[in-house]
């Protein structure tokens, strides 16, 4: 018989392969074995070593990388006290980014946001719920991840998750915040460490946190930086966006490090300030140069400020270190095929689609730069494909518009109709199908109907009765194969 393995290093293990909850449970366990049940004790290493591995492992569970996190909702734009320029000079600003369109497609060619920010070519969280200028523009805003709730704050998307973790202990939380002698832990650095993530990631406790990044900084005489980052981390989650931006500086001066240059550019895009993000990322490339996050975070403000030629050098340049990172790839497809050359794109298109990316948002890319680019044996395929791998009713009402588009492009306006049909059968809130449809509906002089068309876009109604949704899609699909075939 093989013997056992210790506990602790099992715990170990675990934790190595990111098997969370084994490893937490396994540290239940050895702490149940020792006297000090929920609190590590100095005299025995091995409860101490089991305490700092279930945090660690409990903290691993909901952990949130701060750096992409920048959502920000009705209740950051209402009440944010922040003094920012009314009126910005033209490419200071992300408020206005229309005033600084440096080369590229035009907007009238390439679809922008409720922002005014062009549609990039890949989901990032600053992209999918945008940055309305007006409050009226806020509410329209359509609700993200598909909830029942928008998105009021971004704090709010935390608590829920931090109340969601709460289910890894059925027995009550691991560590009672409230009785937390803060002083003693802080004396403790080791300690102090795995117990700041475990209340900032875990319970989601931004106060407590604070206080206890604030007694360990003064108890390390002020000279660690990794103290400083957090404490800046924790201001910025507070909404206290210049003590924030002083943290970080002074973290900075003591060890440069390329997280606190990503956090502190965070701080400067969410107070307008572009242009010294942009400056600091390119102080950030002067000691880390070739730093992928870095080329990346330069090329994502030249896309928000619809400096798309910008955008894509750096895009190119991120290449050039990484040759599969996905974002680059994607926003450089997206560049081309508005820029008028679809066979371009589809080079990187396949490229994504080599790296195993199989979803419905490339397939329809595919598709239309297939169809562009005059090569219609694919074009059918890759919207067959991106139709059985919608997900959301969406996904699939944008495929059905991009297919009208494909009949008006073949000259079949009676396919046409159909299509921008089924695209509001699945998506009643498709503007553009509602505006195509119109435009067919005036062609053949119905002008009722076009008027009808444009009521049910001004009252954007959720039901779905308002079209029928009996057509034969395949019988749809075998006429516009019929089409290509004569081409």
């Amino acid at each position: 018989m093989a013997p056992e393995m210790e506990p602790l290093l099992l715990a170990w293990s675990y934790f190595r392969r990111r098997k969370f909850q084994l490893c937490a449970d396994l540290c239940t366990q050895i702490l149940k074995k020792s006297p000090y049940d929920q609190e590590p004790a100095a005299d025995l290493p091995v409860s101490q070593a089991a305490w700092i591995l279930k945090a660690r492992a409990l903290t691993e569970m909901v952990y949130i990388d701060e750096i992409d996190v920048d959502q920000e909702g009705i209740a950051e734009m209402v009440l944010d006290e922040n003094a920012i320029a009314q009126v910005p000079r033209p490419g200071t600003s992300l408020k206005l980014p229309g005033t600084n369109q440096v080369g590229g497609p035009s907007q009238a060619v390439r679809p922008i946001t409720q922002a005014g920010r062009p549609i990039t070519g890949f989901l990032r969280p600053s992209t999918q719920s945008g940055r309305p200028g007006t409050m009226e523009q806020a509410i329209r805003t359509p609700r993200t991840a598909y909830t029942a709730r928008p998105v009021t704050s971004s704090s709010g998307r935390f608590v829920r998750m931090g109340t969601a973790s709460m289910l890894t202990s059925p027995d009550g939380p691991f560590i009672n915040i409230s009785r937390l002698n803060l002083i003693k832990y802080s004396q403790k650095p080791k300690l102090a460490k795995a117990l700041f993530e475990y209340i900032f990631h875990h319970e989601n406790d931004v106060k407590t946190a604070l206080d206890l990044a604030a007694l360990s900084t003064e108890h390390s005489q002020y000279k660690d930086w990794w103290w400083k980052v957090q404490i800046g981390k924790c201001y910025y989650r507070l909404g206290m966006y210049r003590e924030a931006e002083k943290q970080f500086k002074s973290a900075l001066k003591q060890q440069e490090m390329v997280d606190t240059f990503l956090y502190l550019a965070k701080v400067y895009i969410i107070l307008d300030q572009p242009v010294t993000a942009l400056n600091l990322f390119k102080q950030g490339l002067n000691k880390f140069p070739g730093e992928v996050t870095l080329l990346c975070g330069i090329a994502r403000i030249y896309e928000e400020m619809n400096n798309s030629s910008s955008a894509a050098e750096y895009y190119k340049e991120v290449l050039k270190q990484d040759n599969t990172h996905v974002e680059a790839i994607a926003c450089i497809g997206s560049n081309h095929f508005y820029s008028d050359q679809p066979e371009v794109a589809l080079r990187f298109y396949r490229r994504l689609l080599q790296m195993g990316v199989y979803n419905c948002q490339l397939f329809n890319n595919l598709g239309l730069c297939c169809f562009y680019a005059q090569q219609y044996d694919m074009t059918l395929t890759s919207f067959e494909r991106a139709l059985s791998l919608a997900e959301h009713e969406e996904e699939a009402a944008d495929v059905w518009y991009n297919l009208g588009h494909i009949a008006v492009g073949i000259g079949d306006t009676n396919l046409a109709h159909q299509c921008f049909r089924l695209a509001l059968v699945s998506n009643n809130h498709h503007a553009e199908a509602y505006n195509n449809l119109a435009v067919l509906e005036m062609r053949k002089g119905h002008v009722e109907q076009v008027g009808d068309l444009q009521r049910s876009y001004v009252a954007a109604q959720k039901s779905k009765a308002a079209f029928p949704d009996h057509v034969d899609t395949q019988h749809l699909i075998q006429q516009l194969r019929q089409h290509f075939a004569m081409l």
